[in-house]
């Protein structure tokens, strides 16, 4: 992904108060920690590929575990926001359940390199920063757990465990940005169908 198109994908997590300089610096950052991983990317790596000098980064980021921060929360958050949007669209677990699963695979999926890198470098993160992001990752996976729980309930799901449910159902979205990339010949929005279809079964619920 070049870094154009992840700056254009992540336009609605970086609002546009930020500088410019800051989102190309977020951009650069995002190509250059999912090519070398984080810790063998260096300041001078993200400044060349936001056009920058060294410098110049440090006027907007103190380090590069700052850019790492900003970008493990704003993913974080935006995937909270469309699970958030999906349990409030319907009153049914079922069509809660699809609709989550649907937004949560395709968005890992068209966001595959962000999505590497807020999922697989968490432990990079300074003390403090994890633990914000913690809380994001606990806050989705408590609404999932919502979710399988309410349709248990009302007898829509079979689940005999609604942490462990929750917790198989994102590891498997989560898991499409390991291996989705531009040559995969399957669309975000058809792979979240197939997904969503998937996770009710995995439920027990009649699809």
């Amino acid at each position: 992904m070049s870094t154009m198109s992840t700056a254009q994908h992540l336009a609605d997590q970086w609002p546009g108060e930020r500088p410019e300089a800051a989102r190309r610096l977020l951009a650069a950052a995002v190509d250059s920690f999912a090519a070398r991983g984080f810790h063998a990317t260096t300041t001078r790596d993200i400044a060349t590929g936001a056009g920058m000098s060294p410098a110049a980064l440090y006027i907007h980021y103190p380090s590069k575990a700052a850019l790492l921060a900003e970008i493990s929360r704003s993913g974080h958050a935006a995937t909270l926001e469309l699970v958030e949007r999906a349990v409030q669209g319907s009153d049914h677990p079922v069509e809660q359940m699809r609709r989550l699963v649907e937004d949560f695979t395709a968005w890992h999926a068209r966001g595959h390199t962000v999505g590497r890198i807020v999922n697989y470098e968490l432990r990079a993160l300074p003390a403090a920063d994890f633990a914000e992001v913690a809380e994001l990752r606990r806050r989705i996976e408590d609404l999932v757990k919502q979710v399988i729980e309410d349709g248990v309930r009302t007898g829509a799901f079979l689940a005999t465990d609604a942490r462990t449910a929750a917790r198989a159902i994102t590891g498997l979205g989560i898991d499409v940005a390991r291996w989705y990339n531009e040559r995969s010949t399957e669309a975000p929005e058809q792979l979240g169908l197939r997904y969503g279809e998937l996770a009710l079964r995995m439920l027990g619920a009649k699809v």
